[in-house]
């Protein structure tokens, strides 16, 4: 893919660039965190809904490290799982390795869960979109792609 450049836009430091970056990221999260929120399932929690998220994204995670990112107590987690596993949303198995570790993965119900909000977020995302020039959706296109290989390198694409 070739970049559109305008090339009236001097080019920035690294400092501003991360303003701008600072600047322009919170609106646009906070646009997706609330379509994301507002098309869950009502008897989903919202730290319930952010586990499957996180599982999404964490396949075979541990219980830890969903405590860790919900900032649960290991005890109140497990009780969050529990209530996840009994709807259908998650499963616990036991991990290859170490049959002393449960893995976490979302089940059909789940990933079907999270595409649903995700298809009302992404929908609410192309309606800021469209105010938007060709050219510039270009761009938009372009930097989120080498954002994706500064930040993680691992989920870059093209």
């Amino acid at each position: 893919m070739e970049l559109f450049i305008d090339r009236s836009i001097p080019a920035p430091t690294v400092q501003a660039c991360a303003e701008e970056v600072l600047a322009v990221v919170p609106s646009i999260m906070s646009t997706f965190r609330t379509e994301m929120r507002a098309h869950r399932p009502t008897e989903l929690s919202l730290p319930q809904f952010r586990v499957l998220i996180f599982l999404n994204r964490h396949v075979g995670a541990s219980v830890s490290a969903v405590a860790e990112h919900v900032g649960l107590a290991l005890s109140s987690t497990s009780q969050l799982l529990d209530g996840l596993m009994k709807r259908g949303y998650v499963t616990r198995d036991t991990a290859a390795a170490d049959r002393r570790r449960a893995t976490l993965s979302l089940t059909t119900l789940g990933q079907a869960t999270l595409e649903s909000a995700r298809v009302h977020a992404r929908a609410r995302v192309e309606e800021h979109l469209s105010l938007l020039s060709e050219d510039e959706r270009r761009a938009v296109t372009a930097s989120m792609l080498a954002l994706a290989r500064a930040f993680d390198p691992s989920t870059a694409c093209g």
